[in-house]
């Protein structure tokens, strides 16, 4: 079994009682977040428990996360506290179909002093998949942190994987696209929606949700900038892939598509579901799963996740996959 690590921020998420904008939420609950650290937590509940590099304030939010991690299973020798830094913050709303917004407050935090070398090249030696998002390019030194990482990982020969994580309001210093581009160079399986191609200078909106097929030429440019499979999710209408004739789950001479068109499930908040999806399709493909299974099975974990509230605490163990898929 491969051994995995998840590297990026873990961010403390305020989710509110009652959909609504954020200017006229009263109420707000507490819960452990940050996109790596729900793609951390998402393996370990599937049983693939991940080394987890993030870096967190030496304050109480920071105290809670450290604990909500190493409830969650995730083994936390990487995880660093910083003396001289708060933990990052960030509020939710919802609208009434319960999709989300965020209001992040991390200007200096943590998250954002990830410094390189912070995994050393034994751990790295002993990892088959290196996984990270796109906010701590945001800021430096996590953006070198990060950067500096992924290609420590390509040439330990792990497989890579990336999801941009389009967040602008926190793109103030460095140009996104290129950041993404940068990345893509990098890994091996890139994960996005149409708003994170979009974002990222492709053409995102040319991805029709009804018609899954319309995602290939976008997920070829994509490719071309890299990366041997693109994984595109489509919110309630399932996923998307697209696998080069280089990837390790195409055993052909021409790229391989695959869609799935995802689970019913009654949305209470999709906060995390991404994350979710990720942490099924990294858990799947690493196990060595076909790309359709692995399809599958992400479209299942995410959409258990949106039954709940919340990001991290949503996540299912596979029992409860099992259960949606009616296995």
């Amino acid at each position: 079994m491969q051994q995995i690590l998840v590297a990026g921020e873990t961010l403390v998420d305020f989710i509110p009682e009652e959909p609504g904008p954020l200017d006229e939420v009263e109420t707000f609950h507490r819960r452990a977040g940050g996109a790596p650290a729900n793609v951390a937590v998402g393996l370990a509940r599937l049983g693939r428990p991940p080394a987890f590099w993030t870096r967190v304030g030496t304050d109480p939010f920071g105290d809670f996360l450290a604990d909500a991690l190493a409830d969650a299973g995730v083994p936390t020798e990487h995880v660093e506290r910083d003396p001289d830094a708060k933990t990052g913050l960030a509020f939710v709303s919802l609208d009434p179909d319960a999709d989300r917004a965020f209001s992040f407050h991390r200007d200096g935090s943590a998250d954002t002093r990830m410094e390189p070398g912070g995994v050393d090249g034994a751990a790295l030696a002993d990892t088959d998949w290196v996984h990270a998002g796109g906010v701590t390019l945001a800021d430096e030194p996590a953006r070198t942190a990060t950067l500096d990482l992924l290609a420590r990982a390509r040439e330990a020969d792990a497989t890579v994987s990336f999801d941009p994580n389009a967040r602008p309001e926190l793109w103030t210093d460095f140009d996104f696209p290129g950041s993404c581009r940068e990345a893509f160079a990098l890994a091996d399986v890139v994960k996005v929606s149409p708003e994170d191609l979009d974002a990222a200078g492709y053409d995102g909106a040319a991805v029709d949700e009804s018609d899954p097929a319309s995602a290939t030429e976008v997920a070829a440019a994509v490719a071309a900038d890299g990366p041997h499979t693109v994984l595109v999710t489509l919110g309630g209408a399932g996923a998307f892939a697209y696998a080069t004739p280089d990837a390790p789950w195409n055993d052909g001479d021409e790229p391989l598509a695959v869609d799935h068109g995802g689970y019913d499930a009654e949305p209470v908040d999709t906060t995390g579901a991404g994350d979710a999806f990720t942490a099924g399709a990294v858990a799947a493909l690493s196990a060595g799963e076909s790309l359709a299974e692995a399809l599958a099975f992400a479209n299942a974990v995410a959409a258990r996740t949106t039954t709940e509230k919340g990001a991290m605490t949503a996540l299912p163990d596979r029992d409860a996959v099992a259960a949606l898929r009616g296995e």
